[in-house]
């Protein structure tokens, strides 16, 4: 079996169906931060970062970026492999 280069990435906000289609500012963001990631990062917004405070969850900053097509600068985490 073949890996994947690149995981899939997953949303956390609002989605629009357009028939197969899964659309909407959640899937462009997650598109968008998926492509900054390297081949093992897990980044996630401070959205996701805020969400599971408490979790035990290690993050690293990786700062602000401006994400193409997505409105204001979003902060990025890495997650921490433990």
């Amino acid at each position: 079996m073949t890996k994947p280069s690149r995981a899939e990435p997953r949303v956390c906000g609002e989605v629009e169906r357009q028939g197969q289609a899964v659309t909407g500012l959640a899937v462009h963001v997650g598109a968008r931060v998926a492509a900054l990631a390297h081949a093992s990062d897990v980044l996630v917004t401070s959205t996701v970062q805020m969400l599971v405070l408490g979790s035990g969850i290690g993050f690293t900053d990786r700062g602000t970026h401006t994400l193409k097509g997505v409105p204001d600068r979003w902060h990025l985490y890495a997650v921490e492999h433990t």
